[in-house]
């Protein structure tokens, strides 16, 4: 999405496997990338009396659920500001890898933007890496994934996320993995919070890209 939004603004270019023409042009696209840019980096609700915060990738083990909310917090005022181009701009890259709670600036919003949207992998300490994107079998040397770093300080809610394709569906007490492989000709998966106990729904997807294409 924030790719997306980058592309839209012309400050990066669309890869050759992006999926972003229709949106780009379509004729309500300022009103679809307006309603992106209102949309929460993490989610906090309740149910049955269970917390559930919900992210896209993961969350850095140091940050508890409330710190979570006010760092993405940080993000979406930018996003929803006058400065979004220049963010956009400068939200790439790989470094800083580890949380500091001085950091300013654009540093510390691509680390919120990093964690939150690309984590599988990091140290004990936190660090983040992001050249492996296989599944738990080869997880790479000195680091964790980010879910089973001891002493992870959301351990007391269930941390909802996607974005990891080979790590497959995984339901734990604390854990709901929800990216069961659309992408790779899996299917697409989501948690249904209604009255009962949370509902697992899946749908095949037809249209997922073949990685050889």
């Amino acid at each position: 999405d924030l790719h997306l939004l980058a592309v839209a603004a012309g400050v990066r270019r669309a890869g050759r496997r992006d999926t972003l023409e229709a949106i780009l042009t379509a004729p309500d696209r300022p009103a679809l990338l307006d309603w992106l840019r209102q949309q929460q980096m993490a989610i906090s609700t309740q149910h049955q009396g269970r917390s559930y915060l919900m992210v896209h990738a993961g969350v850095l083990p140091g940050w508890n659920t409330e710190q979570t909310l006010a760092l993405a917090g940080e993000v979406q005022a930018v996003l929803r500001g006058p400065d979004l181009d220049d963010f956009l701009r400068q939200m790439y890259g790989n470094t800083p890898a580890l949380w500091n709670d001085a950091l300013q600036g654009t540093e510390r919003l691509r680390v919120i933007v990093n964690a939150l949207t690309r984590l599988r992998y990091c140290s004990a300490q936190g660090e983040m890496e992001f050249s492996t994107t296989d599944g738990l079998d080869n997880t790479p040397a000195g680091y964790l994934p980010w879910f089973d770093v001891p002493g992870r300080r959301t351990a007391d809610v269930a941390v909802a996320f996607g974005h990891w394709s080979t790590l497959g569906w995984l339901d734990r007490p604390n854990l709901l993995a929800l990216d069961s492989g659309c992408v790779w000709g899996g299917c697409l998966s989501a948690v249904k919070l209604g009255r009962g106990e949370p509902e697992r729904i899946t749908v095949r997807c037809e249209q997922a890209q073949n990685p050889l294409d």
